[in-house]
């Protein structure tokens, strides 16, 4: 069990307090390191001009691409109500993003010699609980501002009232994701804080891609009400940051910990070019949360039909799956009626995505020798019968979104689906990476180009099939 955070008032003697310990560890840090603050100043000049040159470069070839004739020409209040969908998905995906991080963590060092110790935890954590709140307000008030010009806004005092909003609902996520993170582990309303966003995403989506399939579309607002997103964002963000103030000191160390080990893991798959790091710790812990499970016998039949049931079985136990293949199907629809040009492609990488998504078991086998000697067989027979379930969700997928497309030549659909297949099975099939292989100079640094060769299975094949669609669609 973890022992309960110690206060001020129940502190022993002689405990140095927060500040003090801060301090004592900024000054052991400065005599390992010879950085001045001219170049940590020099180091976040460029991070901005980085991020604001290439951000608004962004913002500007994607104003260009949605008025290009290429994409198609949609209508307004179609493009209008995807993007409010849009917004709410990825509101809910960022709550589940905070969620899965913490938001607040510390190093295991820290854990081991500061979190444990009898020092104020509130005190402790309120640094960081103020520089994460400056970092959200700053970072949503940029994608604010990022999104009213992609949508065409370019006065002053329009961009300002978008930027308060996004500062007014990011400063209210992370506050009250920091008391998601203290509360106890009954309280489903973190839960249902991230689920809402999402349930509003998908029912404006399918109202108005059914809208837009029966009729003229949803008619675009007069007026977007930034006014009205400041106005509730502004109270609920101040409510949210006192309560945040006041649950610090009931934030355990286990959850500390646990946001620790995400972050981490996504650096390193970051670093390394191996997103299956962060994909294996994600996998873990979505089954460690089912924790038990229902026991049913297999039907009668050689090993490869129980394999097969066996991996049927696992999309049962494993909803969310299904659930992203079902969305994809109303992101398509979505994608074609806000880029009519584009559909085709759309249809190609959603399908892969879709796919992907059914490939556990292809994963589990292809990663893990030890697992393969124990099933028996060669290891193509375990692979091709640990690809029916993709190929069919695949296939399934195409012939649901078919309507999405202009028909092509008839030859193109199949090979295109046979082709996202392949491409799932390269992707899923893909072995350990190997970090000893051939890199070139080049006048923009030292290229690993097989590391690239190896991160690039699977996507590698897609790109051809979206060039193929393009060309010949």
């Amino acid at each position: 069990m973890t022992a309960a955070p110690a206060t001020v008032a129940d502190a022993p003697a002689g405990v140095p307090t927060a500040r003090q310990v801060r301090t004592r560890l900024r000054r052991a840090r400065s005599r390992h390191h010879d950085h001045s603050l001219g170049d940590v100043l020099g180091d976040a000049y460029v991070i901005v001009l980085f991020v604001g040159m290439y951000g608004w470069f962004a913002v500007s070839a994607s104003r260009n691409l949605l008025d290009s004739p290429t994409v198609g020409q949609a209508e307004p209040g179609v493009r209008w109500w995807l993007a409010v969908a849009a917004l709410l998905a990825g509101a809910g995906l960022a709550w589940r993003g905070l969620r899965a991080l913490g938001p607040l963590l510390v190093t295991p060092a820290t854990q081991s010699w500061a979190t444990s110790a009898p020092i104020d935890r509130r005190a402790w954590l309120a640094p960081r609980f103020v520089l994460l709140l400056v970092g959200a307000a700053t970072g949503t008030a940029a994608l604010a501002v990022a999104v009213a010009a992609l949508a065409g806004v370019g006065e002053p005092a329009a961009l300002g009232w978008a930027a308060a909003a996004g500062a007014g609902w990011g400063v209210a996520a992370l506050a009250l994701s920091v008391v998601a993170q203290s509360s106890r582990s009954g309280r489903r309303w973190p839960t249902v804080a991230g689920a809402v966003p999402m349930a509003a995403a998908a029912v404006i989506t399918t109202v108005v891609v059914l809208v837009g399939r029966l009729g003229d579309g949803l008619p675009r607002p007069a007026t977007t009400p930034t006014v009205a997103l400041v106005a509730v964002a502004v109270p609920l963000a101040v409510v949210g940051t006192v309560l945040a103030v006041r649950a610090l000191p009931r934030v355990d160390r286990a959850s500390l910990t646990t946001g620790a080990q995400f972050a981490n893991a996504a650096a390193t798959a970051t670093i390394l070019l191996d997103p299956s790091l962060l994909a294996g710790l994600v996998e873990s812990r979505r089954w460690r949360r089912i924790g038990r499970v229902r026991s049913r016998r297999f039907l009668p039949g050689p090993g490869w039909w129980a394999l097969l049931q066996a991996d049927v079985r696992r999309l049962r136990r494993h909803p969310s799956a299904v659930l992203i293949w079902a969305a994809l199907l109303g992101v398509q629809y979505a994608a074609a009626l806000a880029l009519p040009g584009l559909a085709g492609a759309a249809q190609v990488v959603f399908a892969y995505l879709a796919a992907d998504r059914l490939t556990g078991g292809l994963r589990a086998v292809s990663r893990s020798p030890g697992l393969r000697r124990a099933l028996g067989g060669s290891d193509n027979l375990l692979r091709g019968i640990h690809v029916v379930v993709p190929a069919v969700g695949a296939g399934l997928w195409w012939l649901l979104t078919l309507p999405t497309v202009d028909p092509g030549p008839p030859w193109l659909a199949p090979t295109l689906a046979l082709g996202v297949v392949a491409a799932a099975f390269r992707a899923g099939t893909r072995p350990p990476i190997n970090y000893g292989g051939a890199t070139v100079n080049t006048p923009f640094g030292m290229i690993p180009v097989d590391l690239l060769r190896q991160g690039s299975r699977g996507p590698a094949l897609l790109a051809v099939l979206v060039l193929v669609q393009l060309f010949l669609g």
